[in-house]
């Protein structure tokens, strides 16, 4: 299995960075405009891309202490049991983000181009909490070919 790891820095309570990550409106601030669901455990989120799709994960913890984790259950098959994790931990002024998907088969030429539109993610997340406003799709920074 391969994991897609990053770590950002956010000037910014823990409790706000949460909210973005936990929550459907926090979601659909840094990551995708069309975002729906309900926080809370064994319930789901559906992140959608317009014409190219999205995922459904399903929510496996929510810890306001700064653990939030999901699971892939729809969305491209290389995506499909996937985990996407959240562990968050306050630092002076910074929350560190701590950021995983966790679960690749292998390393494919998907997830190299997943492992770098996390990144850009999670530079919105950061914008977000920081300043009010993230950069979701359909606003997102474009790697390639509309991705």
């Amino acid at each position: 299995m391969v994991d897609i790891l990053h770590q950002v820095g956010v000037v910014a309570p823990l409790a706000d960075v949460y909210r973005a990550v936990a929550t459907p409106e926090g979601v659909a601030g840094w990551w995708s405009v069309d975002t729906t669901g309900k926080s809370e455990v064994g319930g789901s989120l559906a992140v959608h891309f317009g014409d190219e799709g999205g995922f459904d994960l399903e929510i496996l913890e929510l810890d306001p202490a700064g653990r939030v984790r999901w699971r892939v259950v729809g969305g491209p098959e290389e995506w499909i049991g996937t985990e996407i994790g959240w562990r968050l931990g306050q630092r002076g002024r910074y929350t560190i983000v701590d950021f995983t998907h966790s679960g690749w088969r292998e390393p494919t030429e998907l997830m190299h181009e997943c492992s770098t539109k996390w990144a850009i993610f999670l530079m919105s997340l950061k914008e977000l909490v920081e300043t009010g406003r993230g950069r979701p799709a359909p606003d997102d920074v474009q790697i390639s070919d509309g991705h």
